[in-house]
């Protein structure tokens, strides 16, 4: 049912860790109700949203290095590509920076 995608472990890591962040934020959610706030997005918004746009971003961020990865090994004549982990390290950052002062 899944073959039509290259399920390597930073890959299951990346989307182990959406579902464990959707799970964390309902029970968050339940034990104490969000309120709006304005951070440096330019827009109030809840706990949810800046996980939304956490995730959105982090996504944007995983593609953007696979899609340049190619050319990295070029600019810097590694042997390969450089590993999908810094990509998940760096996507996880910028969640991080979303979801705390977003």
């Amino acid at each position: 049912m899944f073959d039509w995608m290259a399920w390597t472990l930073p890959v299951a890591v990346f989307f182990i860790c959406i579902v464990l962040m959707l799970v964390g934020m309902t029970v968050w959610e339940i034990k104490s109700p969000t309120v709006m706030r304005k951070g440096f997005l330019p827009l109030e918004t809840t706990r949810g949203d800046r996980l939304f746009i956490g995730l959105l971003s982090a996504a944007y961020v995983n593609l953007i290095f696979v899609g340049i990865s190619g050319k990295l090994a070029q600019w810097f004549r590694l042997d390969g590509d450089p590993s999908i982990w810094i990509s998940f390290v760096l996507s996880m950052v910028v969640l991080a920076l979303v979801m705390r002062k977003g």
